[in-house]
């Protein structure tokens, strides 16, 4: 594991999109700090300037709040705690951002995990004058068990130590030792003062011992997670597409496609796929769009895939890549962040989603429970709000579940109350064993 702090290969110039969710423990500095970041790269509207200025002079206070810029929910100000995922859509002129700020406090960690599930970068958050909390190490666990591609961490309110070094780099020994211990490869740290403005969008000159970027130049430099159109085909059906008319039905008397997003890999027509989970093999036919037929269609692309052979596919079912197609599975072994108030013990009967399949499932052992301190597993009869633990799975019909280290789309699911539709965990399906992030044996 390596961390950095002062170089960072800048890539090429580019308005490519980075997802970046934000965390951190209460009164860290992090609603101020996106506000900044917005405010300072200019992403600020008029209008919303002046409102921001009118709420804070009601306040009391001087200049302008920039936490309000996040803290939208009424709920949110009247308490000055951020309580909900405050999505943010900014550009500069190397890229476009979307900004997931997620709550600090322990009682919203699940919004936490709802934000950075999707993220290709996460930044948290730490005072350095207080370094790791409980709440720090809880949101790089989450990070670690996300696989989050990027993970930098503002080391904030440095103007509060009079901008010492010494203080600095103690806080980056336990942000180190930590990431090591969740088995996060890398690391990037920064120096920031959110109120101030330093090394947020301009690097500062108060820090004259840090000659890495400033955050905003650091974000702009991260290089694009590693490409999922490396990984094989996996295309989760949607929707069968059949005439609906008598016109249609005269027109197009012979169409049959299957709707859907492409979560890995690239659908051509010619490739060879299999339906899972019947284990059906056939090959692509062509790859629909409103606008036409395409000779290819890469990730994250929603297309009408049409296959050679008629064969019996529906809602729920995965098109993959013939090639390394996972097997279709009705136990799993996998780690859990328990979202729900009500605590999950072993034998409970849960539903479990993945991707546009839903099956009956029952938790049938709770492996054991995360401790933050120790970054081991132990022994516990029950899950509480929270938690992060690992389990086993019996699912009633088959899924073709991947090891979420693999493939970030197939080893994904969350698991909902079958009597209220609620959500009670995300899951990880994870194979028994394997190398690499947070112990896996008790």
């Amino acid at each position: 594991m390596s961390t950095l702090q002062a170089v960072v290969e800048p890539t090429t110039r580019t308005t490519s999109l980075l997802r970046l969710a934000t965390a951190g423990s209460v009164d860290d500095g992090k609603s101020t700090l996106v506000g900044r970041l917005l405010h300072d790269s200019k992403n600020v509207l008029a209008d919303q300037l002046d409102a921001l200025e009118r709420l804070s002079a009601e306040r009391g206070l001087d200049g302008a709040d920039l936490a309000l810029l996040t803290d939208g929910l009424r709920a949110e100000r009247e308490q000055g705690i951020t309580i909900d995922v405050a999505y943010r859509y900014f550009s500069t002129g190397e890229r476009a951002f979307i900004l997931a700020d997620c709550p600090g406090h322990v009682q919203y960690t699940r919004n936490t995990v709802t934000g950075a599930s999707t993220a290709d970068a996460i930044l948290v958050l730490v005072d350095v004058r207080k370094g790791v909390l409980d709440q720090t190490r809880r949101h790089l666990a989450v990070a670690s068990l996300l696989r989050v591609p990027h993970v930098v961490v503002a080391v904030n309110k440095i103007d509060l130590v009079d901008f010492d070094e010494a203080t600095y780099l103690g806080v980056l020994a336990q942000v180190t030792e930590l990431a090591e211990a969740l088995g996060i490869e890398r690391v990037v740290t920064v120096p920031t003062s959110a109120l101030a403005g330093d090394n947020v969008v301009e690097r500062s000159t108060r820090t004259p011992w840090y000659d890495g970027p400033a955050l905003l130049e650091l974000l702009e430099q991260l290089p694009p997670a590693e490409a999922v159109l490396s990984e094989s085909l996996r295309f989760g059906v949607q929707r069968v597409i059949r005439p609906q008319s008598a016109a249609l039905e005269e027109q197009y008397r012979e169409y049959r496609g299957y709707a859907g997003r492409i979560s890995a890999g690239v659908a051509r027509p010619g490739d060879e796929v299999v339906v899972l989970p019947s284990g059906v093999r056939t090959r692509i036919a062509g790859v629909d769009t409103p606008s036409g037929e395409l000779p290819e269609a890469v990730t994250g692309r929603s297309v009408t895939i049409r296959l050679t052979d008629d064969v019996d596919v529906t809602r729920g079912d995965v098109i993959a890549a013939a090639a390394d197609a996972p097997p279709a599975v009705t136990e799993a072994e996998a780690m859990l962040c328990w979202l729900a108030e009500v605590p999950l013990r072993g034998g409970q009967r849960v539903l479990l989603k993945h991707g546009s399949s839903t099956v009956q499932a029952i938790v049938t052992q709770l492996h054991g429970r995360l401790d933050l301190d120790e970054l081991k597993l132990h022994a516990a009869s029950a899950f509480d709000l929270n938690d992060i633990g690992r389990v086993a799975l019996r699912l009633a019909r088959p899924l073709p579940l991947e090891d979420y280290r693999t493939s970030r789309s197939g080893g994904a699911f969350v698991l909902i109350d079958p009597v209220s539709g609620g959500t009670l965990a995300a899951g990880m399906t994870r194979e028994p064993g394997r190398a690499g992030g947070i112990e896996w044996e008790i």
